[in-house]
């Protein structure tokens, strides 16, 4: 049995991959920004939200794809005063986020839904606490002088594997969580669906 994971999230993939979990990977083609707004007009936690849109990718993809394992993902980022911040549109609103998270100590949580036959049939989410040290204004200059555009695609503009380091002084969490997919019990599931070799 194969998994398909509804994403082309480059980070999740790698860890896939490097983890030898064999796996397909589709687009789930969701408006993320209206998932986003509904739930939160619900008012829907940092937590829910993300566990909510991984399921929502996750039907998606399931509905088109039929048979097999379906995992989605997602990763929401809650900022000390409970507001959400999300994927920066451009460099300046980056730049905007940082000073923002700088001093401070932030939640992000990452959610995994897999659905079989349209219906899930396993989630987790899992939290990590992240505390950005203070920036100066020529370190996130400088930072996303590095960083821009590889982190326009990350929640929080930072690739923890990379430069993203930088930013803090201390977290506590899970790696693969702040990469975006809790993968230890991940792959705790596929073994007893028989996907990997127990």
């Amino acid at each position: 049995m194969t998994l398909i994971l509804a994403s082309k999230s480059a980070s999740r993939r790698a860890m896939l991959t490097a983890a030898a979990v064999p796996h397909e990977a589709v687009a789930a083609q969701v408006d993320e920004d209206a998932a986003k707004a509904s739930f939160a007009a619900q008012g829907l936690s940092a937590r829910d939200t993300a566990d909510a849109l991984a399921e929502l990718k996750a039907s998606k993809v399931s509905r088109l794809a039929g048979a097999g394992l379906v995992l989605g993902c997602d990763s929401v980022v809650a900022l000390a005063d409970g507001s959400l911040i999300d994927k920066p549109v451009d460099r300046a609103d980056a730049a905007a986020q940082l000073r923002r998270m700088a001093g401070a100590t932030h939640e992000l949580y990452s959610a995994a839904v897999i659905v079989e036959n349209g219906h899930p049939v396993w989630r987790h989410v899992d939290r990590a606490r992240l505390t950005v040290r203070p920036l100066s204004d020529a370190f996130i200059e400088a930072y996303l002088d590095a960083e821009w555009p590889a982190i326009a695609g990350c929640v929080g503009c930072y690739r923890i594997e990379g430069p993203g380091v930088q930013l803090f002084s201390r977290i506590e969490g899970s790696h693969f969580t702040i990469l975006g997919l809790p993968m230890l019990p991940l792959v705790d599931y596929l073994r007893v669906r028989g996907v990997l070799t127990a």
